[in-house]
């Protein structure tokens, strides 16, 4: 008997038993496995749900509600008409009055503000005289999708007025041009360059998913080889574990950022506004947290393969709930909670209003402060699962 021929003789038996024999052990023997796996059948099932939901309740690509603040130096009747006729569209949200010209950039150079409506002392009088009463929109360029609308907008109301005051009027106190023109001015990003708007929040996202799966895996690959066993062996606190494990994936993180914010400016021609030292330093808060964020992942996961599973089920509500794509501003209020709960929602903000707005310390805090929270929180749960899972 030659070697090829029990092989012949199998295929041969393979084809009389017909082409699909064995289909229904094998297939069970699948459906076996994966009901054995929980967590693999809850992502295969839940990815798709979360994503239907984003796209159908959450993200709307409308631009609604853009927050607008409101110089007014006419401070007449006709002045407050305008006003409220951009508060009555729905594309403009007035949330502030300023008295004066600093005040107003600063609320937009702080992102409070992505419009501002610099209504001159003129505006009534011109109205008056049937002179074109001239009011100044400034947006913020950043985002070239709002700052477009935001324009239409604004010049579609100016219009709408004129009209009015048109009718309103006789032919020969009109004035020959439209009686109120707007003059818009974009801010940060007058090119409105997408590459301006996209990559310092890529920043964020690509730190956040680099971290959290290195130092995620770094915890559970550990268990898997029995060398964690020797760790706790050792007379080490678990808070003393952590921050250990933390140190050397937080340098890493820390060398990416300053890697990534060269290749941003001389690569991609994206200046930076604000001071680089600041940004730096305003970015040790989100290290901190997407590490911790990582250390609790590592506490739930018993394998590599779910590890990262659920470091990659934290990349999703990141790019679509944290403004990095989308506005919080347009979500319900429902998933403008969820972007509350999302570090880099926090750490976007920071990196554009630096790189982009020239923003400083005392624009940005509060985001800093939220996420130093957010990170010892997440540092001392994690310490704490680990102490529970292991303690005698």
């Amino acid at each position: 008997m030659t070697p090829g021929e029990p092989s012949n003789a199998a295929a041969q038996t393979r084809a009389s038993r017909g082409t699909f024999f064995g289909l229904r052990p094998v297939a069970r023997k699948e459906f076996t496995h994966i009901l054995r796996d929980p967590a693999t059948l809850f992502f295969a099932l839940l990815i798709p749900i979360v994503e239907l939901f984003l796209f159908g309740y959450a993200i709307d690509t409308n631009v609604r509600q853009v927050p607008t603040v409101v110089f007014d130096e006419s401070r007449t009747q006709q002045s407050r008409s305008l006003v409220q006729a951009f508060a009555a569209s729905d594309t403009f949200h007035i949330t502030r009055y300023v008295d004066s010209e600093p005040a107003m950039y600063a609320a937009m150079r702080s992102g409070r503000d992505r419009v501002a409506l610099r209504i001159p002392p003129s505006y009534a009088r011109n109205l008056q005289l049937g002179v074109t009463a001239s009011v100044l929109v400034l947006v913020d360029g950043s985002d070239s999708a709002v700052a477009s609308a935001a324009v239409d907008a604004a010049t579609g109301i100016a219009m709408e007025r004129s009209i009015g005051l048109a009718a309103a009027t006789s032919l020969a106190g009109a004035p020959s041009g439209p009686a109120i023109e707007v003059r818009p001015s974009v801010l940060y990003n007058p090119a409105t360059r997408s590459a301006n708007f996209f990559i310092p929040g890529l920043i964020a996202i690509l730190l956040q998913m680099m971290i959290i799966l290195l130092i995620a895996l770094s915890l559970v690959r550990e268990r898997e080889r029995g060398t964690l066993e020797q760790l706790i062996m050792t007379p080490i606190t678990p808070l003393g574990l952590m921050v250990g494990k933390m140190i050397p994936y937080g340098v890493l993180g820390f060398g990416e950022l300053c890697l990534i914010l060269a290749i941003m400016r001389f690569i991609f021609q994206v200046p930076i506004h604000g001071s680089l030292l600041v940004l730096l330093l305003m970015s040790l808060p989100f290290l901190l947290t997407v590490l911790g964020a990582g250390l609790i992942i590592s506490t739930r996961a018993r394998t590599q393969a779910e590890a990262f599973q659920l470091a990659m089920a934290t990349i999703l509500p990141s790019v679509f709930l944290s403004g990095y794509i989308f506005q919080i501003s347009t979500m319900s209020a429902l998933f403008r909670a969820v972007s509350a709960a999302i570090p880099a929602t926090y750490y976007i903000q920071i990196i554009r209003g630096i790189v982009l707005r020239g923003a400083g310390i005392a624009d940005l805090w509060i985001n800093t402060l939220v996420l130093t929270l957010m990170g010892t929180i997440a540092i001392l749960l994690a310490a704490f699962a680990f102490f529970r899972q292991h303690s005698p």
